[in-house]
């Protein structure tokens, strides 16, 4: 790594520039892929079908993410990446019917989930432990940040009634400008290598640390369910009250803005206080709002309850990807790391099916006390894991684990040793 250190202003060129840029393209993407399906002739069910294929390709491409870039390194990995979201892009422009549209979706999902895991790599190795919560929270605000801003230049892009389709060539530029970046702006540090060692199969990562899968892995989970809720429940239930679509749009766009603006500062508590403290929060507020949802019967109620939602999702913003980067094992960094992403988004798309499935059987609401109740659950399985596999959790865990002199803590696994040698002094974990 480079003697130079490591700021987060630094790190905005080559790390959150990319990011940005590139998820604006599929924030812009995400409200007329069901427009484009309805387009070339799909019912309402194919329509709604074709707009949930991003996320089952992000599902998808999560391992195999992970393993392309340990064998590639987390910029190539992105460049590649970059090069097939171009392809399938111009495949979602050009499409002729719904399944060509379709397929071309499906891969651009599983190459957005190339770039964010590539990224994530590279911070967990580049940045110091003391930075890394903000580092990563910002990482995930660049994400929100896009999923803000896309739709409002997409709708800029549509003005005059142009053909739905434009919106990927919007996509295609951003993603074109993201290469550019990629190519001219170097990395501020550069990460350790693997010295030429034999890239490590996913499935012996998988036995290696299973332990760690099965039980803070489970709280990733629902953790990405509860989440992924949010954006379900809020419409439906905003239609159940009888609000009108242009109502429905404001209160989620509030909510939205709110779960923007807080990024930044849950960086900084769990840099300075430990990841449980907003880890917990968050859940109780999101899983707590959630709940609280189906109590609302007017607009001001449900305006009030999105942004408790917006909140409790704002302040969580990079804390699964932080605690990933805190027990990811070195050696095999990017693969594990591919894994936790899959935990995270196979909730997010188990989450509202909950809620549909409850819907369909006649009651919504239930269905959102569910996962209201998940949230709460996730609240607790974070405080009882957490703790156990991450020296960064608490401010109480971070002394434990620093209190024989000369050894810091590391990330692991089990069977693997808690502390590693201590190589200077400026790598220990912030107070």
């Amino acid at each position: 790594m480079s003697a130079q250190p490591v700021s987060l202003k630094s790190l905005i060129p080559a790390v959150f520039l990319p990011v940005l840029v590139f998820e604006t393209g599929m924030g812009a993407l995400a409200p007329v892929l069901a427009l484009s399906g309805r387009a070339l002739g799909a019912g309402v069910g194919t329509a709604g079908l074709v707009l949930a294929l991003l996320g089952v390709g992000q599902i998808l491409g999560d391992v195999p993410a992970g393993a392309l870039a340990a064998r590639l390194g987390d910029r190539k990995a992105m460049l590649v990446a970059s090069g097939v979201t171009a392809v399938t892009l111009s495949g979602c422009a050009l499409a002729r019917n719904v399944w060509q549209l379709a397929l071309a979706v499906t891969v651009t999902g599983a190459s957005n989930a190339v770039i964010m895991l590539a990224r994530q790599s590279y911070l967990t190795e580049a940045v110091p432990p003391q930075l890394r919560a903000r580092a990563l929270s910002t990482l995930g605000g660049m994400s929100r940040v896009g999923a803000f801003v896309g739709p409002f230049l997409g709708a800029a892009v549509l003005t005059g009634g142009r053909p739905v389709h434009d919106i990927y060539w919007l996509a295609l530029v951003c993603t074109a400008v993201t290469v550019v970046v990629l190519l001219t702006v170097p990395d501020v540090a550069e990460p350790a290598t693997g010295g030429g060692k034999k890239p490590v199969p996913v499935r012996a990562v998988l036995r290696d640390h299973r332990k760690v899968f099965l039980t803070l892995g489970l709280a990733v989970l629902l953790v990405g369910s509860v989440r992924a809720t949010r954006q379900t429940v809020l419409p439906l239930w905003a239609e159940h009250l009888g609000q009108s679509p242009s109502s429905t749009s404001v209160v989620f766009g509030i909510a939205g803005l709110i779960d923007t603006l807080t990024f930044y500062p849950s960086g900084q508590v769990m840099d300075r206080a430990g990841r449980l403290w907003i880890a917990v929060p968050s859940m109780l507020v999101l899983g707590g709002a959630q709940a609280a949802l189906p109590l609302t019967h007017t607009l001001t109620e449900l305006t009030v309850v999105a942004m408790l939602i917006g909140f409790g999702n704002g302040i969580g913003s990079g804390i699964l990807m932080t605690l990933g980067a805190d027990v990811a094992p070195p050696e095999t960094r990017s693969q594990f790391l591919g894994v936790w992403r899959l935990c995270a988004d196979s909730g997010s798309a188990g989450g509202p099916l909950v809620v549909s499935a409850a819907a369909s059987l006649g009651s919504l609401a239930a269905g959102i006390s569910v996962m209201g109740a998940v949230g709460i659950a996730a609240a607790g399985a974070l405080l009882r894991w957490v703790p156990r596999y991450s020296a960064f959790a608490t401010t109480g865990a971070r002394r434990a684990s620093t209190a024989v002199v000369g050894v810091r803590p590391r990330p692991h696994g089990p069977g693997a040793p808690r502390d590693a040698p201590h190589e200077t002094s400026r790598d220990a974990p912030g107070p």
